[in-house]
């Protein structure tokens, strides 16, 4: 947050005929996922406002946590997304397509009788996902602002399996003619799932 004190000062927003402030249609406004912040996630985001119904905004997400009673969650990704907003002034709903990068050593959840829980081994590796988004931004203060968010998509990944004891456990299934001379532990998997959800306070830093 160092980077909003000099910032601050500057920071306009601009009023429209019948005296209700806006923000304006260009600009950039700094977020952090409360969402995730609440659970030991880091997510910041700056937003470029392009135009008034448009949007492009750059992110990362971090888990710092080598393990969680024991199970590995220590990940990371880094997310590109353009925003189309139905409104002018680039708040209230929008859609949106991103694509990221990511890579990861983490024991994969799942839900157990309505429970989260995590697979008693570990795997590590790294992949790509691109998707849509659907959200909705609503300011509350001159420079203040709430965004919510959710995001579904095609994930991609490549990983070596390990028990929690750290031994390569998981091998990929291969017809016979096409298994390696020596055993190979690099596997892939492919799926549609969640690729983001949050809600995000953000600040606007810049704007002309």
């Amino acid at each position: 947050m160092l980077l909003v004190v000099p910032l601050y000062a500057s920071t306009e927003g601009v009023e429209t005929s019948d005296g209700v402030s806006q923000f304006p249609a260009s600009g950039i406004t700094l977020k952090l996922n409360g969402a995730y912040a609440v659970v030991g996630v880091i997510n910041p985001q700056v937003e470029f406002r392009l135009s008034p119904h448009s949007a492009f905004q750059t992110e990362i997400v971090y888990s710092p946590w080598r393990s969680i009673d024991g199970y590995h969650m220590h990940f990371g990704i880094f997310l590109n997304e353009y925003r189309y907003y139905i409104s002018e002034r680039t708040k209230g709903l929008y859609v949106g397509a991103h694509a990221g990068m990511m890579a990861f050593d983490m024991s994969k959840p799942y839900l157990n009788n309505g429970s989260l829980d995590f697979q008693k081994r570990y795997c590590k590796g790294h992949g790509f996902m691109l998707g849509a988004v659907v959200g909705y931004e609503w300011r509350f203060a001159r420079r203040w602002m709430l965004d919510a968010y959710a995001g579904f998509g095609y994930m991609h990944s490549k990983y070596v399996g390990y028990s929690m004891d750290g031994v390569v456990d998981m091998y990929p299934h291969r017809p016979p003619h096409k298994q390696p001379a020596s055993p190979d532990p690099l596997n892939a998997s492919a799926e549609w799932l969640p690729t983001k959800i949050g809600l995000s306070i953000g600040l606007l830093l810049w704007s002309k």
